[in-house]
């Protein structure tokens, strides 16, 4: 099978993609943190979808819903800035991916679940939650972090680190 490289402009929208993408992260991570109001509890609630029973009882936990919010404010923020500074993208994109199926399935957009949560748009399977993880999932399979991004320096370290003959000789 043909090893094929994506173009440099690929490359570049797909870096653009990342930044952009770890940017809402970072952001709504930020606000929720900020936030002395914010907690998931009302969209764990309105929760409709075939998972409803599991979310509206982290919802009942205090514990449950007090670890809910810290890892949802905390994983959004850390997500963003490992994808702005491309450092451990794929792992970073990985962890986007978990939280985002997770609002996903806590609230799908699937014919008969009406919500009570105000939405931009009306949305059947598809909604942003959903562009957003195939997003994620461009990220990790073109390693955007090894074209532009620390992963690049972090992968140069660990190469000569492993190599230390094949840098000396070069």
């Amino acid at each position: 099978m043909e090893d094929r490289k994506l173009s440099r402009s690929a490359m570049i929208a797909i870096t653009v993609l990342r930044v952009v993408v770890g940017w809402h992260f970072l952001y709504e991570g930020v606000a929720k943190l900020t936030s002395a109001s914010w907690s998931a509890a009302g969209y764990l609630k309105a929760s409709r979808g075939p998972f409803a029973a599991f979310f509206h009882w982290i919802a009942s936990q205090p514990q449950l819903l007090d670890k809910a919010n810290l890892i949802t404010s905390y994983g959004l923020a850390i997500v963003g800035v490992l994808l702005i500074l491309g450092l451990f993208t794929r792992l970073a994109a990985f962890g986007g991916i978990a939280l985002v199926l997770l609002f996903y399935l806590c609230n799908p957009p699937f014919v008969g679940y009406f919500y009570s949560i105000p939405s931009e748009g009306s949305y059947l399977i598809v909604n942003k939650n959903l562009v957003e993880v195939c997003a994620l999932a461009v990220i990790v399979l073109t390693r955007s972090g090894l074209f532009a991004g620390l992963d690049r320096i972090v992968r140069g370290l660990m190469f000569r680190r492993v190599h230390p003959a094949r840098t000396a000789a070069a």
